[in-house]
């Protein structure tokens, strides 16, 4: 019999606080995996579905408790794992998300301050055998980070927060990091992009 989980697709995070340059590098990673012969799913959280979607307007712009903001980010992935990451998986495909739970314990975490063991309960009930196969950290120092964001745009609700609250979600994800160093690689995304897109070359390539 043949090894079902032989043409298993990847799965690859990317995460890091607001400004640190992750979305620098989505569609070089994307376009990295299709050069080599990878059928790639790019999505993102919350949202990445129709009903997903909807909940990240009312996520990042509407005034919420900190409970319901976990329950409706842990709503928003079930759909979105159902939908999109697992389907694409089975099929063979690399998906791409743009944030997934290490953003919850960052933001909902380390930033609001919410209870660690009820973010880990979500997770159980969630996706309690799908992690991805690589996260990809990017880091960088908060004074860094508040000078990338667009000043043209108008900023979400988490973009809005003082640095504080930054620095306990950029202390929760390195906590992340140092428990899971199989899976999530810390980026310095203070280095230039092509030095930065020459070490993600080499991390693909491991995975490849």
């Amino acid at each position: 019999m043949t090894d079902s989980t032989a043409s298993r697709g990847k799965f690859i995070s990317f995460e890091g606080i607001d400004g640190a340059g992750k979305s620098t590098h989505i569609g070089f990673v994307a376009a990295a995996l299709a050069a080599r012969g990878k059928r790639v799913v790019s999505s993102r959280e919350p949202g990445g579905t129709a009903l997903g979607e909807h909940l990240r307007e009312l996520l990042l712009h509407e005034k919420m408790h900190l409970e319901t903001e976990a329950l409706l980010m842990f709503a928003s992935r079930r759909e979105h794992i159902a939908q999109v990451i697992e389907p694409g998986l089975e099929r063979g495909d690399w998906v791409i998300s743009d944030r997934f739970t290490d953003a919850s314990f960052a933001y909902q975490g380390g930033g609001r301050g919410l209870d660690r063991a009820k973010l880990e309960a979500l997770e159980q009930w969630v996706h309690p055998h799908l992690q991805p196969d690589l996260t990809l950290l990017f880091d960088v120092p908060l004074d860094v980070a508040r000078a990338r964001l667009d000043a043209t745009r108008t900023l979400d609700k988490f973009e809005q927060e003082k640095a504080d609250f930054f620095a306990a979600c950029r202390n929760e994800y390195l906590r992340r990091a140092a428990q899971f160093p199989e899976r999530i690689v810390v980026i310095d995304s203070t280095k230039s992009i092509a030095e930065i897109q020459a070490a993600l070359g080499d991390i693909l390539e491991t995975l490849l």
